[in-house]
């Protein structure tokens, strides 16, 4: 089959930005009050990238993350997705899009409280499209939690469970349908020190293994888990630069384990 010069193909999709936002904005109105709490934001994120997005409280990081997940459309600019420009899908498209593509991790994990580890870990794959078998749903989620360090947990609820291993569950939930990007908002701010850095660290191996990851934090110690650090205020980035200094939670727990071995014996 010849190839017309003249009308040249699409880009590999290895070439095309997983998260693409030209001049993207949202406005709310109450009344005659417009409240801009996103502006004019131009953002690319390339496949395999780790990303923080920072800002005080009104930044418009929550409501930029609300767009890149397809929680929201923006009133201005446009959103591209893999190449596709999100204003243009139907209601169920855009549930199917974020069953497939995108896994979310949020700082109250969201578990359902009557259910197991193993159940709440199963959740995404009953909307699947095509459907899933129950057997394929059950080894899924049985891996998931099993490459979150919690094989032995797989029948426990919710308040059986710390803060850390709660999070661990969300986390499996989020990446139980292979998801191509991780959206995580706030995922250490009930967390400790310890557990914190635990939660870095699984998502540092994630990223290692190709899932693309999007973070919103107020917290500069998390933020420089990542690669890439993007800081809004009003609605605006003002900064979005390389990490250079970036901090690796395997190191980072050593010298934590260090510190207090060292405490005990003085």
């Amino acid at each position: 089959m010849s190839i017309n010069p003249n009308h040249p193909q699409a880009p590999p999709l290895a070439q095309i930005p997983v998260i693409r936002l030209e001049s993207a904005a949202k406005v709310y109105r109450t009344g005659d009050v417009e409240v801009h709490a996103v502006r004019h934001v131009d953002l690319e994120v390339q496949r395999g990238e780790f990303v923080a997005v920072m800002g005080a409280s009104g930044s418009g990081k929550s409501t930029l993350m609300n767009i890149v997940g397809c929680l929201d459309k923006p009133t201005g600019g446009r959103y591209l997705l893999d190449g596709v420009n999100v204003a243009d899908l139907s209601r169920r498209h855009l549930a199917r899009l974020r069953n497939h593509k995108l896994g979310f991790v949020f700082q109250s994990f969201n578990l359902l409280a009557r259910t197991t580890a193993l159940e709440n870990v199963e959740l995404p794959m009953f909307y699947s499209k095509p459907l899933i078998s129950l057997r394929t749903q059950r080894r899924r989620a049985k891996e998931a939690l099993e490459r979150v360090g919690l094989g032995d947990r797989l029948g426990h609820r919710p308040s059986q469970l710390s803060g850390g291993q709660q999070q661990r569950i969300a986390i499996a939930r989020a990446i139980v349908n292979q998801p191509e990007l991780l959206l995580a908002d706030e995922p250490t701010g009930n967390l400790d020190t310890r557990t914190s850095i635990e939660i870095m660290g699984f998502f540092q191996e994630l990223n290692d293994a190709g899932i693309t990851i999007v973070m919103v934090t107020h917290e500069l110690d998390i933020a420089s888990y990542c690669k890439r650090i993007v800081v809004m205020r009003d609605g605006e980035v003002i900064s979005d630069t390389i990490n250079p200094d970036r901090r690796l939670a395997a190191t980072e727990r050593a010298t934590l384990d260090h510190a207090e071995k060292q405490a005990k014996l003085a």
